[in-house]
This record gives C-alpha cells, sequence and structure tokens, in this order.
C-alpha cells in the first residue's frame, strides 16, 4: 500500500461491542489525518456482511463479541477480504486466544489499555507488513509453546550422562542475517527498530524479509516468528 497522507488515508474499520467504547475509539483515532474510519459494528455477523464493502486497509477487532468471537470473524473476513491486515483490540491477554487469533490470521494483537498514539503505530506497523504483540504477549506467547514441548523422559536422557545440547537443524537455509532479523521480530522490535540495530535501512530490512518469507513459505511477521519458535530456532 501506499503511504497514508491526508490525501490517501488509512481506510479502518472499528468492531466493537460495548457503544461507549466503540465512540471513544472512533473520536481518539478521529484525531489523526492520516486514518479514516470507514466502518463500524458491534457485533460479528454485522461486521462479516458489512466490511466486505467497505474494504478497509485495518480491522480493529474486539475480541469478545456477542454472537461469534473475534477469532471466528477473522477467518470470516480474510476469506473475503484477505488483502486486509486485522488488528486484534481486547481487554483479555490469554495465550491460548493469541495463538487462535494469530492462526486465524491476525496481523496483530493489542490490548484495549494502550493508547491511541500506540494503536496508529500499530496500524502503520501490520501494513508495512509488521507483527504487533506487546512483550508481555509475547512471553506468554512463547511459554505457550515452550508447554507444548514434550518433556524428555528419563530413559531418554540417560540417568547419569552429560546433557548434551544438539544444535537446532534450521529447515530453510536462513542466512546468517536473516535469522538475525527473525530473533528481533520475534522480540517485538519493528522493521526500523531492527534496522537500528543491525545499521541497515529499513528497505534492506525489508528486502532481507522478503527473501525469508520466501524461504519459509510464509506471508508475514507472526507467521515467520509462529514457524521459527515451532523449529527451535528462535526464543523469546
Amino acid at each position: 500500500m501506499a503511504e497514508s497522507s491526508p490525501s490517501n488515508p488509512v481506510r479502518i474499520a472499528l468492531v466493537e461491542d460495548q457503544p461507549a467504547l466503540l465512540k471513544q475509539l472512533e473520536r481518539a483515532l478521529s484525531r489523526f489525518e492520516e486514518l479514516e474510519i470507514v466502518a463500524t459494528a458491534q457485533d460479528g455477523e454485522r461486521a462479516v456482511e458489512l466490511l466486505p464493502e467497505a474494504r478497509p486497509d485495518v480491522v480493529l477487532l474486539d475480541l469478545e463479541l456477542p454472537d461469534f468471537n473475534g477469532i471466528e470473524v477473522t477467518r470470516r473476513l480474510l476469506r473475503r477480504i484477505p488483502e486486509t491486515a486485522v488488528l486484534i483490540l481486547t481487554s483479555f491477554d490469554d495465550e491460548q486466544k493469541v495463538y487462535e487469533a494469530i492462526q486465524a490470521g491476525a496481523a496483530g494483537y493489542l490490548v484495549k489499555r494502550v493508547g491511541p498514539e500506540k494503536i496508529r503505530d500499530s496500524i502503520h506497523e501490520v501494513l508495512a507488513g509488521g507483527t504487533v504483540l506487546e512483550p508481555l504477549i509475547a512471553r506468554r506467547f512463547w511459554n505457550h509453546f515452550q508447554s507444548m514441548r514434550p518433556v524428555p523422559s528419563a530413559t531418554d536422557a540417560g540417568s547419569h550422562a552429560p546433557e548434551v545440547t544438539a544444535p537446532v537443524e534450521d529447515p530453510w537455509g536462513l542466512t546468517p542475517t536473516e535469522l538475525e532479523i527473525l530473533r528481533f521480530l520475534a522480540k517485538g522490535l519493528t522493521n526500523a527498530e531492527v534496522g537500528d540495530v543491525l545499521t541497515l535501512e529499513v528497505r534492506a530490512v525489508r528486502r532481507h524479509l522478503a527473501k525469508l518469507y520466501r524461504k519459509m513459505g510464509v506471508d508475514s511477521h507472526v507467521a515467520a516468528v509462529v514457524a521459527g519458535l515451532r523449529a527451535g530456532l528462535i526464543e523469546l
């Protein structure tokens, strides 16, 4: 997508079941000239009906809705408007819901206590191909993956043998720079922040990411981080 500006605004849709919170969010984000709110809905059914017609660039989607939840709304919306980025906005930070939302295709996840500036920055980050996970949520997400790993038995480990950690095999053949970028993404850094750490221009970071995505067979930061976590290549 082209750079946003008042003459070329980012199209935003809001889905929130509490009218007061919906109005508050609408009012807060309307302060930013580069954002245009093109649709609002207070339940999942209305969102799935209305938003494909509105074709927003980003949907801010409440997780807990009165009919079907935000995870199911995400699945249904992305089947109809796959080019739209879904940013989950909720009062919950449960790692299982984070996992399910990401599996459904969400590009990020924020809790409702964050301020409008953070939401705006997150909108721009997901539009740039990034992912948004609060550090606390990212840590819980990692713990969730750790809890699903099998625990080696005493027989497997050997009763007295010293523990030897075998090197993890990279199934995609990532370069050292690509692997380093992936590790920084897993820690929640944006493309610009990764560039600062590695002394690379943002354009160079994006070029590396494009190659990384092709190798891993993914199309987002979130999917790359999830795949890297599963393979044991990265930790949070």
